[in-house]
């Protein structure tokens, strides 16, 4: 993040109780939410990153920054939070670990119900608090999607954080005597792209809620052809901004947890309070449904029987 945005937002985050997570219990955080914006002539940005952070890594982290380096130098926009959002427990694919998962900031509308071995509710949340902890001064965690029973839908999600943001606190202050309305996007991997612009994937309806409403931040992802992707949505090329990775990561969760199962060491891959968490409750050991240890194999192969949602 930059300087300049540090000094309104360097505050500690905070982490959810495992024992009072529950939605009667839930406070948008804004805790290191920029109260008063830099230049009043740009127009004020929200990244929100939807995933399953099973578990999240320095590359989740990365594309934050690698977002902002772009928001600051090629956009008029200016940053004033990001967000990490886990996914529920009702969406479930091969390696996750409860509460606590998602789509990986790569893939979209698939998904399939939790199993009922899935019952530690904070594991994912608790390493992504871990995680901004250690290493930012301006992102945050938001509970709202996990603490629900029911998988919530990308665009019902980022009708959440427009909600907060900009409904309940009206904005933003533009450090000229006024208010400026909060430009709410999606930050993903180059792989959502790819789902986006797969027929039968994603329906119109949805896109059009996402793009065309909200808009994206995608960075691009080594070995990923994503001009071919965005020939396909051509309706909302102007609100998809593809951030290129000047240095390549390819690190993921899925080869973590491979890691992991096979006792390697993920030092400097993941945050270290990360890893120390993983070892204290034992995770990623196993190979079952109700673990987060499973390489996602057919990771984009299925969605929900009868819909087709985000």
């Amino acid at each position: 993040m930059t300087s300049e945005q540090s000094d309104h937002v360097h505050q500690p985050s905070r982490t959810l109780s495992p024992a009072k997570g529950s939605l009667e219990d839930y406070s948008f955080p804004v805790h290191r939410l920029k109260q008063v914006m830099d230049d009043p002539d740009k127009t004020p940005l929200l990244l929100v990153a939807c995933g399953s952070f099973s578990p999240i890594t320095y590359l989740h982290l990365r594309l934050f920054e690698v977002a902002a380096d772009y928001v600051k130098f090629s956009t008029d926009y200016e940053i004033v939070g990001g967000y990490l959002s886990p996914v529920s427990d009702a969406y479930r694919k091969a390696g996750l670990a409860s509460a606590e998962h998602r789509y990986d900031l790569q893939l979209g509308s698939y998904f399939c119900l939790a199993s009922p071995d899935t019952n530690r509710f904070s594991d994912r949340i608790a390493m992504c608090e871990l995680a901004v902890n250690e290493t930012s001064d301006w992102l945050m965690v938001d509970p709202w999607e996990p603490l629900h029973k029911d998988y919530q839908p990308t665009a019902v999600v980022l009708d959440h954080f427009d909600h907060e943001i900009n409904v309940v606190r009206q904005g933003v202050d533009a450090g000229n005597g006024t208010r400026k309305p909060v430009r709410v996007a999606l930050l993903a991997g180059a792989d959502l792209i790819h789902t986006m612009s797969t027929p039968g994937v994603w329906s119109e309806k949805d896109l059009d809620h996402i793009l065309g409403r909200y808009g994206a931040f995608i960075v691009e992802r080594s070995g990923t052809d994503i001009d071919e992707a965005l020939a396909a949505l051509q309706p909302w090329k102007d609100n998809i901004h593809v951030v290129q990775q000047l240095i390549q990561n390819d690190v993921s969760s899925t080869k973590i947890r491979l890691f992991l199962r096979r006792e390697m060491s993920v030092r400097y891959l993941v945050p270290a309070p990360v890893i120390q968490y993983i070892e204290q409750h034992h995770l990623y050991e196993d190979d079952g449904a109700g673990s987060t240890a499973s390489v996602d194999k057919d990771k984009g192969k299925g969605k929900q029987a009868g819909t087709n949602t985000a």
